[in-house]
């Protein structure tokens, strides 16, 4: 894994947890017992993760399993409950107001739902001016400042004064990374950017992306379920399950050497022509619920080569080559 200098982002032992929070009377309830506390989703659970400039890292894993609340907890949407966010090796929370601003603007995400990420009152350019406006990076007025933009992701400016609903979902989606663009950010999270998408159109949007990246030197956290479109747009490949990343390398390493079973299983199950006459087999089992994750390894229940120690301990990542960690007792045994 890189130096710690090298890193534009860290995440270092980030766990996110969601419930409740007791008032008094419920807290007076538990401590006299006469109330079971309340259920707590564990979303995410003791990530680290740390990504270099210019580099694109896929974050892979199952419906549920913490990749949104990941990318939220980075962008700066959710806060996470233990551990902390480093930009350019400082912590997001001991940056002092100028420059926390300034992170803030430099980290943008880009959500799934092109049309439920724009406001179906504001036109076009309404919501492209209104960020760098607030922030002082556009005056009022100055059309040409979102013209750029709009041209910059595909888009006619001329089209600036219609409204979302008088756009295509391509077209929208392409609204919401000009948007994000508008604010000179250094780093995307793209939370299934392109999953609501047509297939014709997410090849375009994602050649977007990558031509983006050469022209701003973006950086990106791309997070997804489609394993296709992360082995064509990424560097590095982290793999999630059930609030942990079990496995992280470079996508060509990670596409042929697989190490967690996880990993294995997923990859297993990916269309290949040479494997048009295979008959689709899952991975075995259910994703546990994120409220009662089960003990030791989370991925023991499903695993084909459970011991007992995966059942009581924690694996730790290590690294079994060159730029490839992976959090497996086998890797130790």
């Amino acid at each position: 894994m890189q130096d710690r200098a090298d890193a534009l982002i860290e995440v270092r032992e980030v766990t996110r947890r969601f419930g409740p929070k007791p008032d008094f009377a419920a807290t007076l309830a538990l401590r006299l017992g006469l109330a079971k506390p309340a259920p707590v989703v564990h979303a995410l659970d003791r990530v680290s993760l740390k990504i270099r400039r210019g580099e694109v890292i896929g974050l892979v894993g199952e419906s549920g399993c913490g990749k949104s609340t990941l990318g939220r907890v980075i962008a700066g949407i959710i806060q996470p409950s233990e551990g902390e966010v480093l930009w350019q090796g400082t912590s997001l929370n001991a940056l002092p107001p100028g420059k926390r601003k300034a992170a803030d603007l430099a980290i943008q995400m880009i959500f799934q739902n092109p049309m439920a990420a724009l406001n179906p009152r504001m036109t076009i350019e309404e919501i492209v001016a209104e960020a760098p406006r607030t922030h002082g990076l556009a005056k009022r007025g100055d059309g040409a400042y979102v013209d750029r933009y709009l041209a910059m992701v595909g888009l006619d400016p001329a089209t600036k004064r219609r409204y979302p609903h008088q756009f295509s979902g391509g077209q929208r989606q392409r609204v919401n990374i000009a948007r994000a663009l508008a604010v000179q950010p250094q780093f995307l999270v793209c939370d299934e950017s392109v999953a609501a998408l047509d297939v014709s159109i997410q090849a375009q949007v994602i050649n977007l992306f990558m031509d983006l990246r050469e022209q701003l030197n973006l950086t990106y956290l791309f997070v997804s379920h489609d394993l296709g479109v992360v082995e064509h747009i990424s560097d590095r490949v982290a793999i999630m399950y059930l609030g942990r990343i079990v496995e992280e390398a470079p996508v060509e390493e990670i596409f042929r050497r697989p190490n967690h079973p996880y990993t294995k299983a997923l990859l297993s199950e990916v269309p290949r022509i040479e494997r048009a006459k295979r008959r689709f087999k899952p991975v075995a089992g259910e994703l546990p619920s994120p409220l009662d994750p089960p003990k030791g390894c989370h991925f023991h229940p499903r695993c084909p080569y459970a011991t007992d120690r995966c059942r009581i301990e924690v694996p730790k990542k290590i690294e079994i080559a060159p730029g490839h960690h992976s959090a497996c007792h086998l890797n130790a045994a």
